[in-house]
């Protein structure tokens, strides 16, 4: 009989609208590798509908809260059913951006500065000199996510907008230029780098997830030390935060800094997209793994106490 396989998407996060197109990607190519798959669009009752069904393994394709927080971990652990990518730990540490940076910075791993501050200090005046970075402390797709320049006057005025749903905790980073990397993790093995060519301002979420809306240079356009420095920092934070299964790395590298310090390492997503346009499916595939395999092996990867 067939693996049966529950494929976790939707959620209620901002990130709502990608997962969906994910676990429905996903959803196929497990359909395609011979897998009983049940698509799950999850809710807060995802406790009681999973009980139900009592799949062989959970295909965790959220992405912000609460696929990628611990939160539907924990609950994994307690049905006892095995589950893809990091653990309870891992997936909440590394969507602390703040904590996940001292660990991270704890492990030799170099990251750059910046401070927490609250919506109402951002909103209020510059927190740092321009330019820099404004981000939500807990989420991802690049959503929230601003970039103050350095002929503002003043903060983005959308962080006084009454529907803001991104968290009152921001952190404020200098913005660094140059190239926008990222690298996956499979387990143990670092896959290639990278370099990411947004069509708009940054890396933002319609550069993510619209088509055309970025060009994905593979492999990246930088030194072979650099390359091979993104490889090791990427495994590095991996095992770092306690990661399992996939996860990526994304970097800024400012290539005019002297003897390599102008690489820095963001963040570590332990729930990387699976959509069409998405960075993982794209190293897996110049790596000579299909889309297929790479669920596959998340499938198969499925444990519990992660």
């Amino acid at each position: 009989m067939a693996k049966h396989v529950a494929v976790l998407m939707g959620g209620w996060s901002p990130e709502r609208e990608v997962s969906l197109r994910s676990g429905a990607a996903c959803a196929a190519a497990l359909e395609g590798e011979g897998y009983r798959v049940t698509r799950v669009d999850v809710g807060r009752d995802v406790a009681e509908v999973l009980a139900r069904l009592k799949p062989d393994a959970a295909l965790n394709v959220l992405h912000g809260c609460p696929g990628e927080d611990g939160t539907v971990q924990g609950i994994l652990e307690i049905l006892r059913i095995p589950y893809s990518h990091s653990g309870v730990l891992a997936s909440a540490l590394a969507m602390d951006k703040v904590k996940a940076k001292m660990v991270l910075a704890a492990s030799g791993i170099p990251v750059p500065g910046g401070r927490i501050v609250t919506r109402k200090e951002a909103a209020a005046g510059h927190v740092l000199k321009p330019p820099y970075v404004l981000k939500p402390n807990a989420g991802g797709s690049s959503v929230g996510v601003f970039i103050v320049k350095e002929d503002q006057a003043h903060p983005p005025q959308e962080l006084y907008r009454e529907d803001w749903s991104f968290g009152e905790t921001l952190l404020a980073e200098p913005f660094i230029r140059g190239f926008e990397l990222t690298c996956g993790v499979m387990g143990d093995r670092a896959l290639d780098v990278i370099e990411v060519e947004a069509t708009h301002a940054f890396y933002d979420y319609e550069s993510k997830y619209a088509v055309g809306g970025s060009r994905h240079v593979l492999p990246a356009r930088i030194l072979p030390q650099i390359y091979q420095r993104v490889q090791i920092l990427s495994l590095e934070a991996h095992r770092a935060l306690g990661c399992r299964g996939v996860s990526r790395a994304d970097f800024r590298y400012d290539d005019e800094a002297p003897d390599g310090t102008g690489l820095v390492c963001l963040e570590v997503n332990t729930q990387p997209g699976m959509t069409e346009t998405s960075l993982v499916p794209d190293m897996a595939a110049f790596a000579g793994i299909s889309f297929g395999e790479l669920v596959r092996w998340m499938v198969e990867d499925a444990t519990l106490d992660r």
